[in-house]
C-alpha cells in the first residue's frame, strides 16, 4: 500500500498538463480567485505537506525492518499544514495523531527550512523511540515541542479535549487576574480531532462545556478542528453526521472546507482563526479529509472497504489537490513537482536511516525519572516562603482555638488564594452556596468570583479545566463533590494530567490540588454515591500524590504541603477529605472536643508520604487513615481498658505510602493490624501488607476492611463498612497468635 500511494502520486502528477509558457503569476499573486494564499505560502505549505507524506512511509519502512514503533499516520490529513499556516506559532496547539503537516509548518514558521528539517528528524526520533528524542525522551511518539507552542498528546481517544477548554479559559482568566500566562493573552488554542473522536463522551462534553461557556458570556479563544475522514479505524461515519452534530449550535460557530482543496481549507482557517482571535469565541472548523494508507501499519483495509472506496479517496489525496493547483497556477512544472517530491522522499528517508541507530532508553530509572516527586527539601522551603507566616483575618474560629475538619480546610483554602495570586478554586457549588458541606463558604465574597466560582457539573469539564489551567500558569484547586463522582472523569487525572510530564520528558505539567469529599459513614445522608470507599483508581496512577488527612490540623498542614508541591515541582495532587468527619469535634464522648483541634502554626508542614503516630503501646500496633483514624482511636481507648498497650499510625498519604513509618511502628509492637475503610478487595490493606511483606516484616499481620459492597442507605451501611467492633475483635485475635 505504502509503494502504491507513492507510485500513484508520481504517476497523477506527471500526467498533469502544464500550462502555457509566460503564464506564471508574480509570488505573492493567489492561487485562485478569492483565496489569501500566494505562491510563497503555497510553496511552504506543500513542504510540510511532503515532509509528513515520506515521515509516513519512512515510519513503515522502519517498522518492516523492526527498527520503528508506531505508524498511524498522517496521510490524507496534510491540508493540516494550513491550519498551521493561518496561526501564530505562539497559539498552543494540542493536536491528535493524524497532525503530521501541522507540526511540520509550524516548526517551518519558527525556524524555515532548518526549523522544517528538524522537526522531520524529531518525530522520526519518537517513531524509533529515541532517548535523544527532544520531546518525549524515547516514551512515546508524540508532536510536541514547548518552543513551538505544542502540547503532546497521546492516542487516547478526544481525551485532550477536556485540557484545550481549560487552556482557554486559563488563558482568559489569568489576563484577568494580572497572572502571567504560559502564551500570550490573545493567543488562540487550537485543537484536532477526528470524526469517530467526535461522538466520544469525553469530545461531545468538552464541546459542549466550551459552548456553554460562550453562551454565559465567557471568552473561550478555542478553535476545534475536527478532521472528518470518514473513518473510525473501519466504521464508516454516517454522511453528514458531524455537519449535522455540530452546525448551529449555540456558542460555537461553524466553518467548513474542503481538506482537499489547500486554498480552501487556508482560506477557511484564517476566517476561523480570525473569529476566535478577535471575539474569544470557540469555532468548530470542520475540514471534510481522507484517510490513506489504512488506520495504522497493521491496518488491512480491504478487510472492510471496496476497491472503488480506496480508489476514491486517492483521488482525493491532497498533495494531488496542492499539485494541481501549483501546476494550474503556473508555480511548478509537472515534473519540477515530482523533483520537490522525490528530493523530500530522500531527506526523510536519509533522516531515518541516521536515527534507526540511535539508543533506546536503558533502564526503568531512566524511563520513570519524570514521574520523581519534587525533593522533600525543596517542597518545605517552597511551605515555608508561601505560609511561614500568619495570613490575614482569622473569622472562622473567633470563638474558640479549636477548630473541626471543615473549618480547617476552609480556612487554609483562604490562605492559598491569600498567597498564591495564581490560584483558582471551583467546582459544582463552591462559589455562591460555599459547598455542600460550607467547607468553602465565604472564600467566594472574600476573593471574588474570578478566582472562586461554580462550573457546570460535569466532573470531566471540572479535571480538564483543571489540567488546562495548570499548564497555562494557574494553580488550579478543583473540587469533586463526591468520590463517587471522581470515577466518570477519572481518565483526565489518569490518562492526561498524570501522564503529562512523562511524555514530556518534565518540559510540560499541570499543578493542580483536586479537593475530593469521599468516604462513607455519614449520618442521615448515605448511599453508594455520597459514601463511596473507592480509592484504588487513584492509587495505581504513576507521579501522582493522594493525601488522606483525617484531623484537622493535618488537613491544613497537608493542603499546604500539597500546594507548594504542586508549585515548585507540578505535582498532581488528590485531597481526600473524610466527609463524615467535617464538622465532628467529640471522639468518644459528647463535648470532649478530642477531634477537634488547633490550627497548626504558619510554619507547620506535613513531608509527603510521612505517617502521624498516636500512643507509645508495645503490645499492637494499628495502622490506619481516614475514618480510620476515628474508629481506631475509639477502638484503642477500649483495648486499654482491658490492658492492652496500643500505638496508632494515621497513614495521611496513601500515596506514596508511609512504608518507613509502617514499618517503625510495626517493628516497636511485632504485631501489626490495619484497620481499613475501603473494600478487601483492591483497598488500601493491599498494598499495604504487600509493602510490609515486600520489606522484610516478619511480625504478625492481620487486616479488618469493608465488604465488598457498594453502600447502601440507612443503618445497613454499617452492615458492610469497617466497625470500631471489628477493630477491637481483629485486634484481640491478633493478640492470641
Amino acid at each position: 500500500m505504502a509503494e502504491s500511494i507513492d507510485e500513484r502520486f508520481v504517476e497523477s502528477v506527471g500526467a498533469m498538463a502544464s500550462p502555457l509558457p509566460g503564464r506564471s503569476p508574480a509570488p505573492t499573486a493567489p492561487g485562485c480567485e478569492g483565496s489569501a494564499l500566494t505562491a510563497v505560502r503555497c510553496l511552504e505549505l506543500f513542504d510540510a505537506q511532503l515532509g509528513s507524506r515520506h515521515l509516513d512511509l519512512v515510519a513503515r519502512a522502519l517498522r518492516a525492518r523492526g527498527r520503528g514503533y508506531y505508524t498511524i499516520g498522517s496521510a490524507g490529513h496534510e491540508s493540516n499544514a494550513a491550519v498551521a499556516g493561518a496561526l501564530r506559532p505562539t497559539d498552543p496547539a494540542l493536536l491528535h495523531y493524524r497532525s503530521g503537516a501541522f507540526f511540520l509548518e509550524r516548526a517551518r514558521q519558527c525556524g524555515g527550512e532548518d526549523g522544517l528539517y528538524g522537526a522531520l528528524r524529531d518525530v522520526l526520533l519518537g517513531v524509533v523511540a529515541a532517548v535523544s528524542d527532544p520531546i518525549s525522551g524515547g516514551r512515546h511518539k508524540v508532536f510536541g515541542r514547548t518552543d513551538l507552542a505544542v502540547i503532546p498528546q497521546t492516542s487516547t481517544i478526544a481525551s485532550h479535549l477536556p485540557r484545550a477548554v481549560g487552556v482557554a479559559f486559563a488563558l482568559e482568566r489569568a489576563s484577568r487576574l494580572g497572572v502571567a500566562a504560559r502564551w500570550p493573552a490573545d493567543a488562540v488554542v487550537v485543537c484536532s480531532l477526528g470524526d469517530a473522536s467526535a461522538n466520544h463522551s469525553t469530545a461531545v462534553g468538552a464541546i459542549n462545556t466550551a459552548a456553554y461557556a460562550a453562551s454565559r458570556g465567557l471568552p473561550l479563544p478555542l478553535l476545534l478542528v475536527c478532521e472528518d475522514n470518514g473513518l473510525g479505524i473501519s466504521v464508516p461515519t454516517p454522511p453528514g453526521w458531524i455537519e449535522s452534530a455540530y452546525s448551529g449550535r449555540a456558542g460555537l460557530e461553524y466553518v467548513a472546507a474542503d481538506g482537499a482543496d489547500l486554498a480552501a481549507t487556508y482560506d477557511a482557517a484564517r476566517r476561523a482563526a480570525e473569529v476566535v482571535r478577535g471575539l474569544r469565541r470557540p469555532v468548530f472548523l470542520h475540514l471534510r479529509t481522507v484517510r490513506l494508507l489504512g488506520h495504522a501499519g497493521s491496518d488491512v483495509e480491504s478487510a472492510y472497504r471496496t476497491p472503488a472506496e480506496i480508489g476514491a479517496d486517492w483521488d482525493r489525496d491532497p498533495l494531488l489537490g496542492t499539485a494541481r493547483l501549483l501546476v494550474a497556477a503556473g508555480w511548478l512544472s509537472p515534473a519540477q513537482v515530482v523533483e520537490r517530491y522525490r528530493q523530500m522522499g530522500e531527506r526523510v528517508r536519509a533522516l531515518g536511516e541516521e536515527v534507526a541507530t540511535q539508543a533506546p532508553l536503558t533502564s526503568a530509572a531512566a524511563v520513570m525519572a519524570p514521574l520523581a516527586l519534587p525533593a522533600a527539601s525543596a517542597v518545605a522551603d517552597a511551605s515555608r516562603s508561601l505560609f511561614g507566616s500568619s495570613s490575614g483575618p482569622r473569622e472562622l474560629d473567633e470563638n474558640s482555638e479549636q477548630v473541626t475538619l471543615a473549618q480547617s480546610i476552609n480556612r487554609a483554602l483562604g490562605e492559598v488564594l491569600d498567597r498564591c495570586p495564581e490560584s483558582v478554586v471551583f467546582g459544582e457549588d463552591v462559589g455562591r452556596k460555599g459547598g455542600v458541606y460550607g467547607v468553602t463558604r465565604g472564600l467566594a465574597a472574600r476573593f471574588g468570583s474570578a478566582r472562586v466560582f461554580d462550573t457546570l457539573l460535569d466532573e470531566q469539564a471540572i479535571l480538564g479545566l483543571a489540567a488546562g489551567a495548570g499548564l497555562a500558569g494557574l494553580l488550579p484547586v478543583p473540587e469533586i463533590q463526591y468520590l463517587a463522582y471522581l470515577h466518570n472523569a477519572e481518565d483526565q487525572i489518569r490518562g492526561e494530567a498524570a501522564t503529562l510530564a512523562f511524555f514530556s520528558d518534565g518540559r510540560y505539567r499541570n499543578p493542580m490540588v483536586v479537593r475530593v469529599a469521599g468516604y462513607g459513614y455519614q449520618e442521615g445522608f448515605g448511599g453508594h454515591f455520597h459514601n463511596d470507599d473507592a480509592v484504588a483508581v487513584l492509587r495505581d496512577i504513576p507521579g501522582i500524590v493522594v493525601a488522606s488527612p483525617a484531623r484537622p490540623d493535618d488537613a491544613a498542614a497537608m493542603l499546604r504541603t500539597c500546594v507548594a508541591a504542586a508549585r515548585v515541582g507540578g505535582t498532581v495532587c488528590v485531597f481526600l477529605e473524610p466527609i463524615a468527619r467535617y464538622h465532628t469535634r467529640d471522639l468518644c464522648e459528647p463535648g470532649d472536643g478530642r477531634w477537634s483541634a488547633r490550627y497548626p502554626a504558619p510554619d507547620t508542614h506535613v513531608p509527603i508520604g510521612r505517617g502521624r503516630t498516636y500512643g507509645t503501646g508495645t503490645d499492637l500496633t494499628i495502622a490506619t487513615f481516614g475514618n480510620g483514624l476515628y474508629l481506631s482511636l475509639r477502638a484503642a481507648e477500649r483495648l486499654r481498658g482491658k490492658g492492652i498497650g496500643v500505638r496508632i499510625l494515621d497513614l495521611r498519604w496513601l500515596v506514596p505510602l508511609p512504608v518507613e513509618d509502617l514499618l517503625r511502628e510495626a517493628a516497636a509492637t511485632g504485631r501489626l493490624l490495619f484497620a481499613d475503610e475501603t473494600r478487601r478487595s483492591g483497598g488500601v490493606s493491599e498494598g499495604v501488607l504487600a509493602a510490609m511483606v515486600d520489606h522484610g516484616f516478619t511480625g504478625a499481620l492481620a487486616r479488618v476492611t469493608s465488604e465488598d459492597s457498594f453502600v447502601p442507605l440507612g443503618d445497613a451501611a454499617r452492615l458492610v463498612l469497617l466497625t470500631e467492633d471489628a477493630i477491637v475483635d481483629g485486634a484481640a485475635a491478633l493478640l492470641r497468635e
